[in-house]
């Protein structure tokens, strides 16, 4: 199968690093075009792709296009490539912008919607894909597999989509200002700030590896940390006092309702 990427940005060169590091493909396989001339030179310097001259030169050599663009940049990329996308599957991972938009940008065309997060650039990404019932299932394990190549991914309704955006989305982001947090009362406790940033580093990966390995309830792995009068009970007292629970349940939600506003904007 033949690749077409519209934008070459940090996730379109996260996704087809991926992709050749899975041997999905080879390079001469996927072609890219973007309106940044230094970005599409350092993508395809750095992993040996075809550029394109335009968004309708690179869709008419791809069977799957992935749309990379930024929301304000989607309508244009589409409108440019419209003759050359009709009969074609188009993989957007374009925030806010559905299925039943995105289809009206040519003829026959075959939609998914992919939500990544910025994990994709370690291959750690949580990728949520919502297809319609008109999604034929090759068209769905076409797309697995793209995003297997970054991650793990997770087949959704279109209409979670919102939520996925409010949680795996800009979830990286609350998780890294919590360790940043930690890392500062470990200097404030006295540790040197280099030490107290790998040890925030290292405690939440490892936490987010047990909790992946184990399956356990969360709340069962945090009971495991706490015994009864312990230090880690203190510390707890203070962030349920501070409604640090709270405030993470409605980061996510806020979020996810932006995400809402947009897709209707």
């Amino acid at each position: 199968m033949k690749y077409a990427f519209l934008g070459a940005g940090k996730m379109s060169m996260a996704l087809i690093k991926g992709m050749l590091r899975a041997n999905l493909c080879s390079a001469s396989d996927i072609t890219v075009s973007s309106r940044s001339k230094s970005s599409l030179e350092n993508l395809a310097a750095s992993t040996g792709v075809t550029s394109a001259a335009s968004n309708a030169e690179a869709v008419a050599r791809g069977d799957a296009i992935l749309l990379c663009v930024k929301p304000a940049d989607a309508a244009q990329a589409l409108k440019e490539a419209a003759d050359a996308l009709e009969g074609r599957l188009l993989i957007s991972i374009v925030a806010g912008l559905k299925i039943a938009t995105l289809r009206t940008a040519a003829a026959n065309l075959r939609v998914i919607r992919a939500m990544p997060n910025t994990a994709a650039m370690v291959g750690r990404s949580a990728t949520a894909i919502a297809v319609d019932q008109t999604t034929p299932q090759e068209d769905t394990k076409t797309a697995e597999r793209v995003f297997s190549a970054i991650g793990k991914v997770f087949l959704v309704p279109e209409d979670q989509l919102d939520a996925v955006t409010g949680l795996s989305g800009s979830g990286p982001a609350f998780v890294y200002l919590a360790m940043e947090a930690l890392s500062e009362g470990g200097v404030a406790a006295g540790l040197p700030r280099a030490l107290a940033v790998d040890l925030a580093v290292q405690t939440v990966a490892g936490a987010a590896e047990m909790a992946a390995s184990t399956r356990e309830h969360l709340a069962l792995l945090r009971e495991m940390v706490t015994s009864p009068g312990g230090t880690t009970v203190a510390g707890l007292l203070v962030l349920e006092g501070a409604a640090v629970r709270s405030a993470l349940i409605n980061a996510v939600r806020a979020a996810a309702a932006r995400s809402k506003e947009l897709s209707r904007q």
